[in-house]
Parts: C-alpha cells; structure tokens; sequence
C-alpha cells in the first residue's frame, strides 16, 4: 500500500492528493512515495489539486523531481500541511501555488547533506577520529 492516494472531491478542492509518508527514489516495501508512481498517477487526469501533506521527509533527489513535476502542472496546487512537511517534504511543499499550514503544524528545512563514503574512506576517518580522540 503506497502512503499517497487521490480522491476525487465534490467540493472546489478539485482532486485531492494525500501524501502520507516516506519520499524515496525508488520503493523497497510499496508503501514510499516514488517519483515514477507520482507522475503516472498525476497525469491520469486534469484539473486544479489540493495536496494535503504530511511526511517526514526522505530522498531529496525524488522531491525535487516530484517538485519539478508538481509546478510543470498545468492545474493550480494547493498544498495543505496539516502534520509534518519535514526536510524533502518542504521541498514538494513549496511546488504549491498556495501553501497552507495548520497552526499546530510543523515544518523542517535544513541543507541538504548527502554524503556518499565508500568503506575505504570511512575507515580512514573512523582511523583519524580514535586518534584524534586519543591525542586530545
């Protein structure tokens, strides 16, 4: 079970997006949002969106694409925050046209820090902090 789903509103929301959970690039248990689900599921239909988001973030690399992809729409985007836009889910808050947030929500936006190190690095580091650690 994926931890977004689309329902269609009969009020002026027009379709209504949940984004209930982890972003990722690709998806290991089925329940990750995922840049290639998204957009086959966004261009399923037409009109204006309302986002109603709350997710603690995950791959900054797959928000930005699901960002691109949000403000490329050619539909409005609300985005309603009504729990946690935390880290790469601030990234996919800001592709609204309007973004709203409870008064009791939270949002995160920090730098991101990607670190790739292979194990030959960071041994080498792990090395240099305990003797490091030792001199001090």
């Amino acid at each position: 079970m994926k931890f977004w789903n689309w329902t269609d509103s009969s009020n002026d929301e027009g379709r209504v997006l949940r984004f209930d959970g982890v972003i990722s690039q690709d998806t290991w248990w089925g329940d990750e949002i995922t840049p290639a689900m998204f957009l086959q599921e966004l261009q399923s239909a037409e009109g204006d969106i309302t986002i109603w988001l709350n997710s603690p973030g995950g791959d900054c690399v797959a928000a930005s694409r699901i960002y691109t992809m949000l403000m490329d729409y050619k539909g409005n985007v609300t985005v309603k925050i009504d729990g946690a836009a935390y880290s790469a889910a601030s990234v996919i808050a800001m592709a609204g046209t309007q973004v709203l947030m409870a008064p009791t929500a939270l949002m995160m936006i920090h730098i991101a820090l990607p670190l790739y190190i292979n194990t030959f690095l960071l041994a080498m580091l792990l090395e240099r902090l305990k003797i490091s650690a030792l001199l001090s």
